[in-house]
């Protein structure tokens, strides 16, 4: 019989969902932050459609590029000859979603750090506020309100693990959430997508400004401000 404890943790007083006693995150890959991937290859695409539409109402390099690292975002453009305070912000950065001239610059990822049976009328960090239907698993994952993962998503969005989509479920903790990952084979280091490219299957930030009344920006400036970011081509 399987252990009712977390797969590499010890349940606390969460209902065993924000373990204190995991182990130490670096062990898992990855670490414990969250992860800002920063697409060049978007940046650049995006930067003609943002020099179009002329800038918006708030610089694109403020709050240190909405989250995004000002000095790469700027050493982007500079490459590309442009002036960041000539540029719409939103666009530039693919808000609140992909349209046809636009794809997402940042996707946001966490990783999973355990994963435990939970029972039908079994509940899930603070106040219980999600209880099972019926026998499920669910997977404690890297990224809570500490990491600009804003406490009002919880039953409200899904993650994307591997190809598939979970719900998140119960309140956003500190430093960590939890995902309803019913049958589907979920392990302790698999990667977790918040959000990203809807065309890769990913969440949009849209959901999550329609999930809590936040802007695109403001959402995306909270988390990015607070992830490791990793840039990529």
């Amino acid at each position: 019989m399987r252990s009712p404890g977390w797969a590499g943790g010890d349940p606390d007083s969460l209902g065993g969902v924000t373990a204190p006693h995991l182990g130490t995150p670096r062990a898992v890959p990855g670490g414990a932050a969250t992860v800002a991937r920063l697409s060049t290859a978007a940046l650049e695409h995006n930067a003609r459609p943002a020099l179009e539409r002329g800038r918006g109402e708030v610089s694109a390099l403020y709050a240190d590029a909405w989250g995004h690292g000002a000095d790469w975002v700027a050493g982007v453009l500079a490459r590309l000859d442009l002036d960041p305070e000539t540029l719409d912000a939103d666009t530039l950065f693919g808000l609140p979603a992909p349209d046809a001239q636009t794809r997402p610059v940042l996707t946001l990822t966490g990783r999973v750090l355990s994963t435990k049976d939970l029972r039908a009328g079994e509940g899930v960090s603070y106040g219980y506020a999600h209880r099972a239907d019926a026998d499920t698993r669910v997977a404690l994952v890297t990224g809570g309100y500490a990491q600009g993962i804003v406490r009002m998503l919880g039953n409200r969005v899904a993650v994307r693990i591997g190809a598939a989509l979970h719900p998140l479920v119960g309140r956003v903790a500190m430093d960590v959430c939890v995902v309803d990952i019913t049958e589907h084979p979920v392990s302790r280091g698999d990667e977790v997508v918040f959000f990203g490219d809807p065309r890769d299957q990913a969440p949009s930030l849209a959901g999550w400004a329609d999930a809590t009344g936040w802007t695109a920006g403001e959402l995306i400036t909270a988390s990015g401000l607070r992830a490791v970011r990793e840039v990529r081509a």
